[in-house]
């Protein structure tokens, strides 16, 4: 959710990305990954954004990841593959702290070949960068600072102030949905105005793709349920028939315990035999 969000800045406010990481605000365009395929390649949290003269990459990490160096030689290859001429920026960008040595490898070594790229932490960014830009501000809580909640409600008081409803719209879900990796959702929803963000095509999309999946889990879950109480029953069935447990565990694939705990409760279910003598 977090990898798709940051996509989701990085397309819609590429101007203000290209003006924090390259110092100038670059018009870019999108460049797809299967421009650049050999082989399938990974596309999460890619950014690709091209000009005349100019490939920016960004990827947009929660996590730590020993691939990373690798990735991003392979993708600076690819790239030089398809347009040689052109300059090539990247950025690997941690969104939430960590103690991990590994977001501070900026390069990838092998025997008489090395690769550059840049890294940045967000937690060690100062919060005054982002609060400017429309399309920065999401960010500002998860730069560095120590009053997150006050920060966050800056934030808010800037996105209020966004006169098109759109972009306004769409920042304040970025900001709320990004805030959840360093404060409670209920202190977000105090601060941050819940109608202006649902109004976020990006946010709704989110939200059916994780109903969509809650759903999808919930089949899954419900056939382990229904497949696992099936077994069950085959295994009452077997033991009301005489077979000894051993056999019946071999025969469903239930554990011992599991055949022995069923026997138990079977036999207090029984109604006592009633004697008429």
């Amino acid at each position: 959710m977090y990898d798709n969000i940051c996509k989701f800045i990085a397309e819609e406010f590429s101007t203000d990305l290209a003006s924090w990481l390259l110092g100038e605000p670059i018009q870019l365009t999108q460049l797809s990954p299967k421009e650049l395929s050999i082989e399938p390649i990974r596309t999460d949290a890619l950014i690709l954004k091209q000009s005349n003269n100019l490939v920016l990459h960004v990827e947009f990490q929660t996590k730590t990841e020993a691939t990373i160096p690798f990735r991003m030689t392979d993708y600076r290859l690819r790239v030089h593959r398809r347009y040689p001429d052109k300059e090539m920026h990247q950025v690997v960008i941690y969104l939430k702290q960590t103690a991990s040595e590994l977001v501070y490898q900026n390069t990838f070594t092998l025997t008489r070949t090395r690769h550059e790229f840049e890294v940045i932490r967000l937690w060690e960014q100062p919060t005054e960068q982002f609060l400017d830009t429309p399309g920065l501000l999401p960010f500002a809580v998860l730069s560095r600072t120590d009053e997150k909640v006050e920060v966050l409600r800056e934030v808010a008081r800037r996105v209020e102030a966004i006169s098109d409803r759109r972009v306004q719209s769409n920042v304040g879900a970025s900001a709320f949905i990004l805030a959840g990796l360093v404060l409670e959702k209920e202190i977000i929803g105090t601060i941050l105005r819940r109608d202006i963000m649902e109004e976020s095509v990006t946010y709704q999309e989110l939200r059916r793709e994780a109903r969509e999946q809650g759903l999808q889990e919930g089949r899954v879950e419900g056939l382990q349920q229904g497949l696992q109480q099936g077994l069950q029953e085959v295994a009452l069935n077997l033991l009301r028939s005489g077979m000894s447990l051993e056999q019946v565990a071999n025969f469903t694939g239930l554990s011992l315990e599991q055949v022995t705990q069923l026997q138990l409760i079977s036999t207090q279910a029984e109604p006592p035999v009633s004697d008429d003598n």
